[in-house]
């Protein structure tokens, strides 16, 4: 009886570790396939990705400072791979949207309308951040971004100040990745081409990812900020409410 329960519990440990690791992943499922059956990245903001990259790139910086579980070091990998798929979707439906939209005749043509012209983040233009048409470009910025912040982190491994900032930067920054689609929907009064599954998902995602770090004593920084996340969510799904034409409220 004792060893079933031993195995019982090494089982629900196993599989609590990979929900924690690719659970993160499954939201963006529907939202990646409403992007590339409909053509049309609108309706999710890629803001998401960036506070996502920047959170889980914090978040591997801290583990060189303060090593907390494994299976949420793996997370952050398996995170930054989703996001930069999701990124380099949006930004290929977008540049095909814009040369569709331009005359035959000067499609393919070097000499575009401004509006048309390639954006890199070469160009240093702080009005086109993370407004770039190419993938090369975000991915330029996330290396700098990258090598800047492991300089630093490696200058400052022994100082507890820093590596406590970097680990709070990361759970908070992640705790806010449904701000930038709160924001998108809130100025648009509408929530077409969001996936409402995935909303969902974030929703159940954040309340399990919170619980699990109660239970298994992780830095306090992640299930406060877990808290704040949850929050979003259901800010999110009330707008649904609000602005879907399926979901709305029905006023007497």
């Amino acid at each position: 009886m004792a060893d079933l329960s031993a195995l019982f519990a090494a089982t629900v440990r196993v599989f609590s570790q990979a929900l924690i690791i690719f659970g993160g992943v499954v939201p963006y499922i529907p939202q990646y396939l409403i992007i590339k059956r409909s053509q049309n990245a609108e309706g999710f903001s890629s803001y998401v990705c960036l506070t996502l990259l920047i959170a889980n790139i914090l978040r591997i910086e801290f583990w060189f400072g303060k090593h907390f579980e494994t299976p949420l070091l793996v997370q952050s990998i398996v995170m930054i791979i989703c996001m930069l798929v999701m990124l380099e979707l949006c930004i290929r439906v977008y540049s095909n949207t814009l040369r569709h939209h331009l005359p035959v005749n000067q499609q393919g043509s070097k000499d575009l309308p401004l509006d048309y012209t390639e954006k890199r983040f070469t160009d240093l233009n702080m009005n086109y951040f993370w407004k770039w048409t190419t993938f090369a470009s975000y991915l330029q910025f996330l290396s700098l971004f990258a090598l800047l912040l492991s300089s630093t982190t490696w200058l400052f491994l022994d100082n507890t100040f820093y590596i406590e900032t970097i680990g709070f930067l990361a759970v908070f920054f992640e705790a806010l990745l449904g701000t930038p689609q709160f924001l998108r929907n809130f100025r648009l009064k509408s929530t077409e081409g969001m996936s409402v599954k995935m909303v969902l998902m974030w929703t159940s995602g954040d309340i399990f990812k919170t619980v699990y770090f109660i239970l298994r004593s992780a830095p306090k920084q992640f299930w406060l900020c877990g808290l704040l996340q949850i929050s979003i969510d259901i800010a999110i799904l009330c707008q649904v409410l609000l602005y879907s034409d399926k979901y709305r409220l029905r006023k007497p």
